[in-house]
């Protein structure tokens, strides 16, 4: 029996209707329903009152312990986390000693408020201006209100709120979860995730796909399903079921763990059954994430993202600063031939940096971000450019190195001779719908392209990519995206030079398919995707990639494209 079997029986979805969202994390799972609540005991809040501060010196002194406490405790998170969970977690603890946020807080108690009417008005504030900005500076709304959160439960003596490890084994159903929330869950005891909020690209989706969790969001009326009872959660498909039998369930659950044990045991190389080579590398953040990574079964490094290095720094790093903290993620990949991309400082928009930041943008994911920052500020590229060419030299490793954001040929031109003055390899992002439509032409200048799928999906759209209500639109399914992609690797065909994907979309088994039949060379991925992409891609066939890829390209609709990949698969 398959999911569509059961969605088909009317008698049983008339009962129990089927939910639908965003499929972030492929994988069946069945268990009870763990309905999340992410306050604070409102007893507690009103025993507090304004807390008897006598001046605002007083209120303010309370607010800066609290504050000190939650921001060691997202620290001391990162610390014990690595790849994309500590690279949130160091950025919520740097939004929680946020000045901007403390000053808002004592204007209110200079204004009369008591200290927790500042607290929330102030991240009122901010939640307003961030989700005004849109793009990922949206996504720091949850961020905040968490921290919100957090702040209260310690001025008031209440233990900080999360999600508590279940009992037994279950389907955890949130609104929407912080990334404190999601990188403390337990694989072992949360069978999957599903949230009512969130995109494909959310900090929940970006987490659950390290820790390999079954995970769907976007899923309206999430909440209304009943604590205790048993659903059937498929994140391949997107659904969230009531009703389905036990022995249904586990037969299907069943299936999907032995295939989850074949994916297992897939140790690469990646390549198609015919024997087309296709090269899987893995997204880090950091010396930690880098050392995890080479443990996979991955060819080297296709994204680093070296502004999280940063998130905490008030001035720049000296080239030598830098070069000790780039050796320590080029170092792993070292021997083997494994190569590592490392991509410029992307800051801006969801990424402040103190040291390369405009303030006051009206618009941050229009504005001055990537290697834009370099028109206002050339040093800051030199002096990163001569960290990665001493780390590169120091390591003895492979190293390529990407700009992001950039929108003409002649920026990917200037770029290239800088690199290339340096002996690195030169290539530049795909985020850009006019780098996509003239990607011949910037391979005349720089030798690889790398497809952000995250920002280009946004920018091609026209929509906010974490905005739950324009998931259907933000999904790197959406033929138009599809369609700039295979532009871009037919590009690299004829240039014959390497067209690579590493936004969230090469780690989709499905959709990896038929990025390789659009002439795509690398997917790069969050190491705990890497088998499934791996083992899926083992079982067809160049010519059946190719017809993925055509089927995806003409489907109407991401859901009808998903439809015609997965059955032409089988």
């Amino acid at each position: 029996m398959t999911m569509a079997t059961i969605a088909s029986n009317a008698d049983l979805t008339a009962t129990h209707p089927v939910l639908r969202g965003t499929p972030v994390v492929p994988g069946l799972a069945f268990g009870p329903v763990l309905v999340v609540t992410q306050e604070v005991s409102p007893e507690a809040v009103a025993s507090y009152g304004d807390g008897g501060h006598a001046t605002v010196d007083d209120a303010l002194g309370a607010f800066d312990r609290a504050v000190a406490t939650v921001a060691e405790g997202y620290a001391a998170k990162a610390a014990r986390a690595s790849g994309a969970a500590a690279e949130v977690l160091t950025a919520s603890a740097g939004l929680t000693r946020d000045k901007g946020l403390r000053q808002a807080v004592g204007s209110r108690l200079e204004g009369g408020d008591g200290l927790l009417a500042a607290v929330s008005g102030a991240v009122e504030q901010f939640v307003g201006v961030f989700t005004a900005m849109g793009g990922l500076m949206a996504e720091r709304a949850t961020d905040l209100r968490d921290i919100e959160r957090r702040v209260v439960a310690r001025l008031v003596g209440e233990p900080e709120p999360g999600v508590a490890p279940p009992e037994v084994p279950s389907i955890v159903v949130a609104h929407d979860l912080a990334p404190a929330d999601t990188a403390s869950l337990a694989p072992d005891l949360v069978l999957a995730l599903v949230t009512e909020r969130g995109g494909a690209t959310s900090h929940t989706a970006i987490i659950a796909r390290q820790l390999g969790i079954p995970c769907v969001v976007g899923v309206a009326d999430a909440l209304g399903l009943a604590p205790g009872g048993r659903v059937l959660v498929d994140g391949a498909a997107g659904t969230v079921e009531p009703g389905v039998s036990e022995s249904d369930a586990r037969r299907l659950v069943e299936a999907d763990r032995e295939r989850r044990v074949a994916v297992e045991a897939w140790t690469g190389p990646a390549a198609t059954a015919d024997g087309t080579r296709v090269t899987l590398l893995a997204n880090v953040a950091d010396g930690e994430s880098a050392r995890v990574a080479a443990d996979a079964p991955v060819e080297g490094v296709g994204l680093f993202r070296t502004e999280l290095c940063f998130l905490d720094r008030r001035d720049e790093p000296t080239a030598d600063e830098q070069a000790d903290i780039y050796s320590r993620v080029l170092e792993p990949f070292a021997a083997g031939g494994h190569h590592v991309v490392v991509r410029t400082l992307d800051a801006g928009s969801d990424k402040p940096i103190a040291f390369a930041t405009l303030e006051d943008e009206e618009n941050p994911a229009l504005g001055v971000r990537g290697l834009r920052l370099a028109r206002h500020n050339p040093q800051l590229l030199e002096h990163q450019l001569d960290g990665i060419a001493t780390a590169a030299r120091r390591t003895g490793t492979d190293t390529w190195v990407m700009a992001p954001m950039v929108a003409t040929v002649g920026e990917a031109a200037d770029f290239a001779e800088r690199v290339r003055g340096r002996g690195l390899k030169p290539g530049v992002m795909v985020e850009v719908p006019s780098a996509a439509l003239l990607a011949s032409r910037f391979l005349e200048v720089v030798d690889f392209l790398s497809i952000g799928t995250n920002d280009l999906t946004q920018y091609v759209m026209a929509a906010d990519r974490l905005a739950t209500d324009l998931a259907h639109l933000t999904d790197p399914w959406q033929p138009a995206v599809l369609h700039l992609i295979a532009i871009t690797a037919e590009a690299g065909r004829h240039a014959r030079k390497p067209v690579g994907v590493c936004g969230e979309a090469a780690a989709d088994p499905l959709l990896a398919v038929a990025l390789v039949g659009m002439g795509v060379t690398s997917l790069s991925m969050a190491p705990a995707a890497v088998r499934a992409v791996g083992a899926q891609l083992a079982t067809v066939t160049a010519t059946t990639c190719a017809e993925a890829a055509e089927a995806a390209l003409s489907a109407a609709d991401p859901q009808a494209g998903r439809e015609a990949v997965r059955a032409l698969l089988g």
